[in-house]
């Protein structure tokens, strides 16, 4: 008998799956507008701002969107790989997780529409919210931590039970993603409560900026890989079983996680590049370490494309790329991730530019950073997350995944691809050429460079108009997917090649790997944060510019 999920846990994962897809819904809705307003197709109606929507595009599909998602992918893979079910303590702590992170979602999706927030997704001081949407950030963490716990939980009852055996390669994976998590939402959290808090309801004057910015920045890096850690789950685990061949190196895909813990966390300033009152040495120190995470990246793409040819060539693929004809095509489980692995070579290309001091220079606060962004979290891994969807509600639910589902799969797949072809890269071309990101319609006073850049902006608005139909197909498939008839669709999680080396068990002394984290973290961040808080300028009140 084929392994069935218990419904309890079904019910834990489904739940923060609808509720990651329907803040996709309301984000895709701001984007939309924002991208009709920034073409100069429409005006917003009084009471609605172009910097409110913009808040909202970004804490609800980059930062609800993403975790809910993640967190309910996670713990399908510790009930899946780690007894075939959940514990009881990990099951609640899942749901009170939730509960928390949900209430903090409504809370501070209340504060934005009431244009008391609009202070956009990385909420930089000294532009001040309403001290209620930094609570709300404080319950969307906290309700994090416990779904981290929750994890942490079942996973060391399994390795208790199990004294010798190396864990699944799909549940070491999901702890290192939460691990990094943990760890890197510390700096937003200390952020958040010992600075915006106080700040926001007028217990203290002013804030320290630098700071602040530097406690976000430690942060907002590392959460680009917790959002791409789980696709690379997909890529390292269930794409080989999809395409009917076996993982490459269980010990290579372990490293690559753990060197994606070592060096994603302590590389903050390369977002800060142009800000004064960073020593040049520090902001060196953490983009040699930024530029240490392209070899995990790199790991990653050899593995993946190995995978492909091995088991191309096994079928009877011949000729230099006669094992391409071979892969499933016409699987959305593997299209839809396949087509987020091919955006991430130009997507990674695109962030070593953003990583490197003198390129930054020239692309720094344009419309290139935000089409590099798009290409990222919004292509490779939001495409990912897609093609999940496709066999994880069906799994979960006791349902299949028909061929008509699987046809709108490809059809929302391509229009998500095409879209994102018309507005990232417009967004990088006009960013070469000066436009600025986080701006409103403005030609500013008929400028010939404003002009010129117009057709561009028409263009993403373009993009982002198909982007949104896209959004309302992959809502459409996801309540579809609940309702197709009753069956078995599989889980799939592929075994190793039995030619790999074997995995050492160093790989899960996870004293020895945290110990390298904090070591790498007080090396890249303690003598600037010393100098930060000792050499403390004044600081600043607090300004609503809305």
């Amino acid at each position: 008998m084929e392994h069935q999920f218990d419904r309890r846990d079904s019910r834990l994962v489904i739940t923060h799956i609808v509720f990651a897809f329907i803040a996709l819904l309301i984000g895709g809705i701001a984007g939309l507008l924002q991208g009709l307003v920034r073409g100069g197709m429409i005006q917003l109606p009084a009471g609605i701002g172009y910097y409110q929507l913009l808040t909202a595009h970004g804490v609800l599909m980059a930062l609800v969107f993403t975790t809910f998602f993640i967190i309910g992918f996670l713990y399908s893979a510790a009930a899946k790989t780690l007894g075939g079910k959940l514990l009881p303590v990990a099951r609640n702590l899942g749901w009170l997780g939730f509960m928390h992170m949900a209430f903090g979602t409504l809370l501070a999706t209340v504060m934005i529409l009431l244009n008391k927030a609009t202070v956009l997704y990385t909420f930089y001081a000294p532009m001040k919210a309403s001290p209620f949407f930094y609570v709300a950030l404080v319950f969307v963490v906290v309700g994090s931590w416990m779904s981290g716990f929750g994890l942490f939980y079942q996973y060391r009852v399994w390795r208790r039970e199990h004294k010798g055996k190396l864990s699944p390669l799909l549940a070491f994976m999901a702890v290192v993603t939460m691990l990094m998590w943990q760890i890197a939402t510390i700096g937003v959290a200390l952020e958040v409560l010992l600075q915006l808090i106080p700040w926001s309801f007028g217990w203290v004057e002013t804030i320290n900026v630098m700071l602040s910015r530097t406690l976000f920045w430690y942060f907002g890096h590392p959460l680009v890989y917790f959002w791409l850690l789980p696709a690379y789950m997909c890529w390292y685990v269930m794409i080989p079983k999809i395409i009917g061949g076996k993982i490459f190196s269980d010990a290579l895909a372990r490293l690559s996680f753990i060197l994606f813990l070592l060096f994603s966390i302590p590389v903050g300033f390369h977002h800060q590049l142009m800000e004064p009152g960073i020593s040049p040495f520090w902001k060196y120190l953490q983009v040699v370490l930024t530029f240490m995470v392209v070899i995990p990246s790199l790991m990653t793409a050899f593995s993946l494309f190995a995978t492909f040819e091995i088991s191309g060539r096994e079928k009877g693929a011949k000729g230099l790329f006669g094992w391409w004809k071979m892969l499933p095509w016409k699987d959305v489980r593997f299209f839809a991730p396949f087509v987020g692995m091919l955006v991430f070579i130009p997507a990674g290309a695109g962030g070593l530019i953003n990583a490197s001091n003198q390129m930054n220079a020239v692309v720094h606060n344009t419309l290139w950073v935000t089409g590099h962004f798009h290409l990222t979290v919004a292509t490779s891994v939001a495409l990912t997350f897609f093609g999940i969807t496709y066999w994880l509600v069906p799994a979960m639910a006791g349902r299949t995944l028909t061929p008509r589902m699987n046809q709108l799969g490809i059809i929302q797949t391509i229009l998500w691809a095409i879209g994102m072809f018309f507005m990232s890269g417009s967004m990088h071309t006009v960013g070469l050429f000066g436009s600025p990101r986080r701006t409103a319609y403005t030609t500013y006073g008929e400028h010939p460079d404003a002009v010129f850049w117009m057709p561009y902006h028409v263009a993403m608005a373009i993009g982002g108009t198909i982007l949104f139909v896209a959004v309302l197909l992959m809502i459409y498939n996801l309540f579809a997917l609940m309702r197709t008839p009753q069956g078995y669709t599989e889980y799939p999680v592929a075994e190793v090649t039995e030619h790999a080396e074997a995995t050492p068990r160093l790989f899960e002394r996870w004293g020895v790997w945290i110990s390298l984290v904090v070591v790498l973290i007080l090396l890249a961040y303690t003598v600037p944060v010393m100098d930060m808080i000792r050499h403390d300028v004044p600081g600043s009140k607090g300004f609503v510019t809305w």
